[in-house]
């Protein structure tokens, strides 16, 4: 207990110096928000993908898709690294960079009311990001929890105060710079762990061919009678199986705490560097998470899924192993979980400031007031992520994967066709864009409250995400066909600065 508690302070203590140190230079909207525009590759890759894994993958997602698919789950975080790193980096890196600082957008909803020309664009959609990040806010403290309980013995309320308060203060302190940094760190943290966790696992069953072959052996009629079904190539459920691949690696191209780390990148050399590190992060993280859950099932004398729900699965395997290496993977988790705390607090608090309030409600809002309120808000959503939390647990309303499937899926759903469309393609029209977002919100608000109702592919919120994230690739190029055009003039404004002096710039 003494070395856990001991590697927690040293965490704390690191985290919160580098918050204060960063305190000085956070004092501009711009420096706060985006750091000027001026995150160097590989603390841009490091936030990119601790903002992506969080305690969600590693407790929620790797324990329930594990023991749902065994080994095939692998797949999983290999869709996460080639689609949702190197492809969304390859694609959207650049030309988000270059048309965001071309727009002076500092947001996702800001880049919407821009690129369409539409106010009610701009609020509507930093409605829909404030709605939907809450309930993923809010499945970070759980996972984590489970974690606490497991190794320390604490009471959950207690995991949630320490976990909010120490998100607070260096967010709040250092702004987005302070975050990139301590994302870095913590990534450091993550990498060391999973792979400390796996050889341990391994290493429990007689290492890796030894428990390939028990998990050969494990057999489940509930879910299929093939023998063998959980140490093979695409599991027992492939179908299920491509729908978690599909969300959680194209959805992240449609979140906004995601896309807005290139807003910040520093120049085009970057990305080059930056995509290798985020790829690479992504293959050892996620790969590893998934890797780990797929073993699940060989620690099934300690785990009851019935009545204790999938998200004890990680921690049930985890709770033979040593006292260090189970602080190391408290602190993986923690490292993970506030992390991705911070991006989405932080893409929360300055979307509702930036693209609601200001304009809206205050008209005149000075870059003082702009920063105190930005501030402000990244403690009253960290406060409000933490109160569902406890309603959450408490009452037992969701899993954790379930959480997460509803607020990605809404997200991506609703963000990723017009944000992708908007940087390519000049015909894409402001009513395709409305379209799109009343469909995805609209269904995923259906699926909690009429899921029974839904076809029997599409009541797993997970797939009715990856389902509305691919039907905005019909639906925004079709209404953009049978509505105007959007003016020649507003267009070419937006597009000139691929061919401008942004794109010059950025190029140095």
């Amino acid at each position: 207990m003494l070395v856990k508690v001991a590697l927690l302070l040293l965490f704390f203590t690191v985290t919160i110096g580098i918050g204060l140190k960063f305190h000085q230079k956070s004092a501009s909207v711009s420096s706060f928000v985006l750091a000027g525009r001026s995150v160097g590759p590989w603390l841009t890759a490091f936030a990119y993908g601790t903002s992506y894994f969080s305690a969600v993958v590693f407790v929620g997602y790797a324990g329930q898709f594990g023991w749902r698919f065994g080994l095939s789950s692998v797949w999983i975080g290999l869709g996460n690294a080639l689609i949702g790193s190197l492809l969304a980096w390859v694609v959207l890196a650049r030309r988000t960079r270059v048309m965001t600082h071309h727009l002076g957008s500092a947001t996702m909803p800001d880049f919407f009311g821009l690129r369409y020309d539409s106010k009610g664009l701009k609020i509507g959609s930093s409605i829909i990001t404030f709605i939907f990040l809450v309930p993923y806010t809010a499945s970070l403290y759980n996972g984590l929890s489970r974690l606490f309980s497991m190794a320390f013995g604490v009471d959950f309320t207690l995991c949630i105060i320490a976990m909010a308060v120490l998100t607070a203060i260096y967010v709040i302190a250092g702004g987005y710079m302070a975050t990139a940094v301590n994302d870095f760190v913590q990534g450091i943290i993550m990498l060391g762990g999973i792979i400390a966790v796996i050889a341990a696992m391994l290493n429990s069953h007689g290492g890796f061919t030894a428990s390939l072959l028990r998990l050969a052996e494990v057999s489940d009629p509930a879910v299929s009678a093939a023998p063998g079904v959980f140490a093979s190539f695409f599991g027992p459920a492939p179908i299920d199986l491509l729908g978690v691949v599909l969300l959680t690696s194209v959805g992240t191209w449609g979140l906004p705490q995601m896309v807005q780390k290139f807003y910040a990148i520093r120049s085009e050399k970057s990305i080059l560097t930056g995509t290798v590190i985020s790829t690479a992060f992504a293959l050892v993280i996620s790969g590893g998470c998934y890797f780990l859950g797929g073993f699940g099932r060989l620690f099934g004398d300690r785990i009851d899924v019935a009545t204790n729900g999938f998200d004890s699965v990680i921690p049930a395997m985890l709770s033979g192993f040593p006292d260090i290496l189970v602080g190391i993977v408290v602190l993986l988790v923690l490292s993970a979980s506030i992390s991705t705390l911070s991006a989405l607090v932080m893409a929360s608090a300055s979307t509702f400031t930036l693209d609601f309030l200001k304009g809206n409600f205050v008209k005149n809002m000075s870059e003082k007031t702009q920063l105190f309120v930005i501030r402000s808000l990244v403690a009253v959503f960290i406060l409000i992520s933490a109160v569902i939390a406890m309603v959450q647990y408490k009452g037992s309303v969701s899993f954790i994967a379930q959480l997460m499937g509803v607020s990605w899926g809404a997200l991506a759903g609703a963000f990723l066709a017009p944000f992708l469309f908007g940087l390519y393609w000049k015909r894409a029209t402001r009513p395709a864009v409305w379209a799109n977002f009343a469909f995805a919100t609209g269904l995923m608000l259906l699926n909690i409250f009429f899921r029974s109702s839904f076809p029997p592919i599409l009541q797993s919120p997970i797939n009715a995400g990856a389902f509305a994230m691919l039907a905005g690739f019909v639906i925004v190029p079709l209404v953009s066909f049978l509505t105007p055009a959007p003016s020649k003039a507003q267009v070419e404004r937006c597009f000139s600065g691929y061919n401008g002096q942004e794109a010059s710039s950025f190029k140095k």
